[in-house]
């Protein structure tokens, strides 16, 4: 009660925690990398990879992009071969990374352990799914965001990868409102989507995509030169297509808390 009569006083939003201990200035002396954050065991994770990457080839196209801080989690970080069916739980891990970076949760990014755990807590998944190998969706996400951080979310679904273009313009509109991460999977393949380029004229768009199949180390040049951090458009100029035509998609939209 007391942020938020802070809040109205000084004319601040009423969705964002901006009064918090954990927004107050650290005056310590540490490293100048402006892009990287730090691990409870001391190393270091990429943050916010994709500012300064090459623009998407979108002609007359209004970029929208997440709103604030995240770290990149992909395969096999923290010494754990999640290789070939990791990847959902890789974004996840991004998109609870934004919560924290936003100061909307304390709450320590989970392992994969630690998020089969809560599936299986709330009976979504039985005791021998902890440990285990298998792939997990969308919906399991929006299960394990709901429990551990109250967070709740929205779902859509298309399907075909070719019809993900024709949600370019509500994913415009959920960056520009929400400004979370967001989770694709489609097939056995999950990435984040942190934006998108959409020229509402033509319907041309492209797609921001940080993708957690990255098996390299955290090298911030050969991350966005390999494209593992870029705009993907859903046909490439050579007739390619980045998202499977015969898999249908879930998209996972997390919305921001309404809280100081």
């Amino acid at each position: 009660d007391a942020r938020r009569s802070l809040h109205l006083r000084l004319g601040l939003p009423f969705d964002r925690p901006l009064l918090r201990i954990a927004n107050s200035l650290d005056l310590s002396i540490k490293s100048r990398s402006s892009n990287l954050s730090t691990r409870k065991a001391g190393s270091s994770l990429l943050k916010d990879v994709h500012i300064g990457i090459p623009g998407s080839g979108v002609s007359g196209g209004s970029v929208s992009l997440v709103q604030g801080s995240y770290e990149y989690y992909h395969y096999l970080q923290d010494g754990f071969d999640d290789s070939g069916w990791g990847c959902a739980y890789r974004s996840l891990q991004t998109i609870i990374s934004w919560f924290r970076l936003q100061h909307y949760s304390s709450v320590d990014v989970p392992s994969h352990r630690e998020i089969q755990q809560s599936l299986v807590d709330i009976g979504d998944k039985d005791p021998a799914f902890i440990g285990s190998r298998e792939w997990i969706g969308a919906i399991e996400l929006s299960f394990v965001l709901d429990k551990l951080l109250g967070v709740s979310c929205k779902v859509i679904n298309v399907r075909s990868g070719s019809e993900l273009p024709e949600k370019c313009r509500e994913l415009a509109l959920h960056f520009e409102t929400q400004g979370t991460p967001i989770m694709i999977g489609g097939g056995v393949l999950a990435y984040t989507l942190l934006g998108v380029d959409y020229n509402e004229a033509t319907g041309e768009c492209a797609f921001l995509i940080l993708d957690p199949h990255y098996t390299g180390s955290d090298d911030v040049k050969k991350i966005v030169n390999g494209g593992w951090c870029g705009w993907k458009k859903s046909v490439d100029s050579k007739g390619k297509s980045f998202f499977l035509q015969d898999k249908f998609y879930n998209l996972l939209l997390p919305q921001r808390p309404n809280m100081v």
